[in-house]
């Protein structure tokens, strides 16, 4: 084994639900470093397989600091890998591992959905290095690369298998957790709550199906101009962290005001629940209620997930707090208005303009800048692949577990020019 593979010792805490963190862990082993992993509940402990790397946390949320600095510290930890980088038990980790000079891997949903997933280290969304890159900065470093672009892709792909772990995930958490009594979720819901929810969402699956894609036909062939406002969920950590608004329904009367003030009267408005979009919030009530207190009856259309392709492809314009489906708003050329912090969020494509100007005449982005900066996460922090189906997780492998033991992070190793060409595979179905 390599030396400097040997000397790394790797600390996972919170994963994708599934077997993805296990799969890598292992992955890590057979390339010669030492892994361990933090869980918080059953559910973490159903899919971390080595029992005897398994450190369990059974204290309250006031003991974590003290609890994680010894574990970096006892086990001399040189890596911390987690899942999203805001929740309270992975933001007070990182505090503590980049105190001691530990590298920090952060793994999200991939900002080109869905077949890449996002590595970055230290921090990613509203906190990435993205965020102080201009296109400029990133053309510069893009000048000795040739690669051809694949084209956007039109659905999720592993959907159901994400759906399918995380019922099993908080059915753990709710029925086999005594051992974790002190486990409280990062979501507001207690976990019974979310157990129910999923399970509701896999059994209503075909019915939503069908009304989903009435609704979009009805849209589709309405004949009628029409703007998209793209919903996140309301736990969303992105949506809480790096965005202005405490509610979708704050978000949303935003939103219906502008419309209502700047939007040309023959003009629709579209809005499209997230894929994952579970009921927990009453949307339609919202919707209802601001769609009468703005008068908008009968140019309001409300869609439950689905393809977003298929709704993009006629659009005017589009509109979203932060959400990744905005690269696919980008991606077609299409004007785009954001409200919160994100990766995208560039003043060559996202509009400036007050919300009912956007409305009136909203302007475009620059389309061959975005190119470029697609160019550049396909270069760097998108790795093609997913973390809930068999084959998504071997397409990731693939490619990320070298990324996480090279030197430096794929930004840097890009722009100083010691990236080695990494081949921008489609996932396959």
């Amino acid at each position: 084994m390599a030396p400097q593979t040997a000397s790394r010792r790797f600390l996972f805490l919170q994963g994708p639900h599934g077997p993805f963190f296990d799969r890598l862990g292992r992955m890590l082993r057979a390339a010669g470093a030492q892994v361990w992993r933090v869980g918080f509940n059953a559910g973490d402990a159903l899919f971390w397989r080595d029992r005897a790397s398994y450190i369990p946390f059974t204290g309250s949320p006031d003991d974590w600091p003290r609890t994680c600095a010894d574990v970096l510290d006892r086990h001399a930890i040189t890596d911390l890998a987690l899942y999203g980088d805001v929740r309270a038990i992975h933001a007070e980790a990182i505090a503590l591992a980049k105190a001691r000079g530990i590298t920090v891997h952060v793994f999200e949903e991939g900002y080109l959905r869905p077949y890449w997933v996002t590595y970055e280290r230290d921090g990613s969304n509203g906190n990435s290095v993205l965020m102080d890159m201009s296109v400029e900065d990133m053309r510069r470093a893009l000048e000795k690369c040739d690669l051809e672009l694949p084209d956007p892709p039109a659905h999720w792909g592993d959907m159901r298998h994400h759906i399918f772990y995380g019922a099993i995930y908080h059915f753990c958490v709710m029925a086999l957790s005594g051992h974790y009594r002190n486990f409280r979720p990062h979501r507001d819901l207690g976990v019974a709550q979310e157990f129910r929810l999923y399970l509701k969402r896999l059994w209503a699956m075909p019915l939503t199906s069908l009304e989903r894609r009435i609704a979009s036909w009805r849209i589709r062939n309405g004949g009628f101009p029409y703007h998209l406002i793209l919903l996140q969920l309301a736990h969303d950590s992105s949506f809480r962290a790096h965005g202005p608004f405490d509610s979708q329904a704050d978000f949303l009367e935003t939103v219906f005001a502008g419309f209502a003030q700047g939007a040309p009267r023959h003009h629709h408005l579209v809005i499209k629940a997230h894929p994952l979009e579970d009921g927990r919030q009453p949307l339609r009530i919202v919707i209802r209620q601001l769609t009468d207190k703005h008068g908008l009856r009968g140019r309001v259309h409300f869609v439950r997930g689905g393809k977003l392709a298929l709704l993009l492809n006629h659009a005017r314009s589009a509109v979203t707090v932060n959400s990744t489906a905005a690269q696919q708003v980008l991606w077609r050329g299409m004007p785009l208005k954001a409200f919160g912090r994100a990766v995208f969020d560039k003043p060559e494509f996202v509009s400036t303009q007050p919300i009912e100007q956007f409305f009136t005449n909203p302007t475009r982005p620059d389309a061959r800048a975005y190119r470029r900066y697609r160019h550049f996460l396909l270069e760097t922090s998108q790795v093609p692949g997913g973390y809930y189906s068999l084959r998504g997780r071997r397409q990731l492998l693939r490619h990320v577990v070298d990324m996480m033991l090279a030197p430096q992070d794929p930004y840097t190793a890009l722009i100083t020019g010691d990236a080695a060409p990494r081949q921008q595979l489609r996932m396959v179905k």
